[in-house]
């Protein structure tokens, strides 16, 4: 059997049963591309700037389900946790948290008091769990905080946002760490109407993909380089490339699911590799049209 279309570690995954198989390609997996390199190299660079009393942020946006989250936890995954068995806490460099549902001060540090497992009084003021804030923090070692769903800020009234903002600019201060705000086109308006704010968010977008892009076809050949199928789908050629791209519309999120959900029944049926039939076959609609399919079985 010829594998030449998989890289060495996926070929070491055909010795495996066609059910193993499948619950490998329900997993997560990470495909990198020349923009998501590019975003990464920027988190290592801030991840090492040295402490001073004005820290450099990052602000990464793009459209829901194109890759924003995967990417932060991909580059939260290159510095775990530690159990720094010899020091009286872990060492946590980077914190991954999620923005609050509303701008609220009180309930970021119970964001952050929870992820990092901490005894708190939801009644104590904002002050108190400050200070508790920081004292784990510097406690724990953390170099980073990573803020997922940054539009969240913008559910407050425009007191609360810039509070909020506010809020942010302080513990980046007082913890002289940089901040990394993620989320989709509406984040960055949240930040730029704190202009201090503003200044110090450098901007990251990930744009979607667009159809004949030469950084598209590596994308879908890297994708099925990883797919454990004994027969090469050619997904770079321009029929199936311009087939994935209708049904995805340049989401990288959806064109994983779609190709996941795609090599699993190639498994299932015995072919073994991606086809138009294949694609056609699938109980999938497009991004932009859900909503009006929903619509149309709702009688809307």
């Amino acid at each position: 059997m010829n594998l030449d279309h998989l890289t060495p570690k996926t070929q070491e995954l055909m010795l495996l049963s066609d059910e193993e198989r499948i619950q490998v390609i329900r997993s997560s997996r990470w495909v990198g591309y020349p923009r998501a390199k590019q975003v990464l190299h920027k988190l290592e660079e801030l991840f090492n700037y040295p402490k001073n009393d004005r820290m450099p942020n990052l602000l990464i946006i793009g459209d829901t389900n194109n890759g924003k989250t995967a990417l932060v936890k991909r580059f939260y995954s290159m510095h775990l946790p530690e159990d720094n068995p010899e020091g009286d806490a872990i060492i946590l460099p980077v914190l991954y948290i999620e923005c609050p549902p509303k701008p609220d001060e009180g309930r970021l540090y119970d964001e952050i008091l929870g992820k990092l497992y901490q005894k708190f009084k939801e009644r104590d003021n904002a002050g108190k769990k400050l200070s508790q804030v920081l004292k784990v923090c510097e406690t724990i070692g953390v170099k980073m905080i990573i803020l997922d769903e940054v539009q969240h800020i913008l559910a407050g009234s425009g007191n609360q946002q810039r509070l909020f903002l506010n809020v942010l600019k302080s513990l980046g201060n007082k913890l002289k760490v940089p901040i990394v705000g993620v989320g989709i086109r509406e984040a960055f308006n949240a930040i730029q109407s704190d202009a201090q704010l503003a200044n110090r968010f450098e901007l990251a977008p990930l744009p979607r993909w667009r159809l004949g892009d030469e950084d598209y076809e590596r994308l879908l050949a890297s994708f099925e380089a990883l797919l454990p199928l004994k027969e090469p789908s050619y997904l770079y050629e321009d029929q199936l490339a311009n087939k994935l791209f209708s049904m995805t519309e340049g989401f990288i999120g959806e064109l994983s699911r779609l190709l996941s959900k795609a090599a699993e029944e190639s498994i299932r049926n015995g072919d073994e590799k991606i086809t138009l039939n294949l694609l056609d076959s699938l109980d999938w609609v497009a991004p932009s049209d859900r909503k009006r399919q929903m619509d149309k079985i709702l009688g809307i």
